[in-house]
């Protein structure tokens, strides 16, 4: 669905160029579910306006959903669908309408438009809503909308550009609620970009990470954590110098730190290393905590993923 080679955009800033994307190479298959992440002004707004046919690349090739990006921009269009991070609907229309509109926009006959739009109002619980003004729905109900109106022409591939962004805990879930069914139902590939790591952690089958232009990592988020970051070990002792000697002996374990009676360290399996390791340190408590894929952002690109610029 999506394959890029090379993929290069270079911007002129005051005589000097910026090279915002260096050498991309994606590849996402039919029914995939990808987390696009990196932290702001890693290059991943401009990767995303390139594969939405927004932004023409300096070089290297795109082809998404079988078409090229660069030399046929309008067949990529009719084959995605596109939630950007602003509201797409017009403030003052009718739900109902602006679905309806949509359709003929992709080129539905008028009675193609109104049957899909009555099945999307009916999917995505906007039904009680179809006669409402855009303008007077909820944060939720208008990003719900939004993946409506994204949805409406089929397509085989749809970009969520934070589709949660700025959606309290209560109205993200619902919204993950609906987009998984969907997907589900229908087996649209999903390519997704949010500030959110949890919903990357627990939604996407793969997670690729951009820093400064580049992929940096592509694997599930599983294997990110526990290659890219490890388990965090923290024991309390009586003799702390004595577990960091016993610490650095672990086979791979890193970032060995020590804050009074605290020592922690990081070390692949945790649990498994645990026991051993009290064997020779005497502790008052001992605990093992799973990295999370902000440890691997941090482990990777030595900041967060909110850290920096717009890209």
């Amino acid at each position: 669905m999506i394959r890029t080679r090379g993929l290069t955009r270079h911007f002129r800033v005051k005589r000097e160029t910026v090279e915002a994307v260096r050498g991309l190479d994606i590849d996402v298959g039919p029914g995939e579910l990808v987390a696009f992440l990196g932290p702001n002004g890693a290059g991943k707004s401009t990767s995303l306006r390139m594969l939405t046919t927004l932004l023409p690349p300096t070089s290297g090739s795109a082809t998404v959903a079988g078409h090229d990006v660069a030399g046929d921009p309008a067949a990529v269009r009719r084959k995605i669908g596109y939630l950007g991070q602003g509201n797409g609907a017009g403030a003052y229309f009718r739900v109902r309408d602006e679905l309806f509109t949509q359709g003929r926009c992709y080129a539905l006959s008028p009675k193609e438009s109104r049957e899909r739009t009555e099945e999307l109002l009916a999917t995505l619980d906007l039904e009680s809503l179809a006669n409402r003004t855009a303008g007077t729905l909820s944060g939720g109900q208008r990003r719900r909308l939004d993946i409506a109106l994204g949805l409406m022409h089929r397509p085989d591939l749809l970009f969520l550009d934070e589709p949660s962004a700025g959606l309290d805990p209560q109205n993200r879930a619902n919204l993950w609620e609906h987009i998984l069914k969907l997907r589900a139902e229908s087996g649209t590939t999903i390519f997704l970009t949010t500030h959110y790591l949890d919903e990357a952690d627990a939604m996407a089958e793969r997670v690729m990470v951009i820093d400064h232009g580049r992929i940096i990592a592509d694997d599930t988020a599983e294997n990110l954590k526990a290659e890219m970051a490890g388990d965090l070990v923290t024991v309390t002792t009586p003799d702390p110098d004595v577990a960091l000697r016993a610490a650095a002996r672990i086979p791979a374990a890193r970032d060995l730190t020590s804050d009074g009676s605290t020592v922690e360290f990081r070390v692949p399996q945790g649990n498994k290393v645990l026991p051993e390791f009290l064997k020779t340190v005497e502790a008052h408590t001992a605990e093992v905590r799973r990295p999370t894929l902000d440890d691997v952002f941090l482990a990777l690109t030595g900041r967060s993923i909110r850290e920096g610029a717009p890209a």
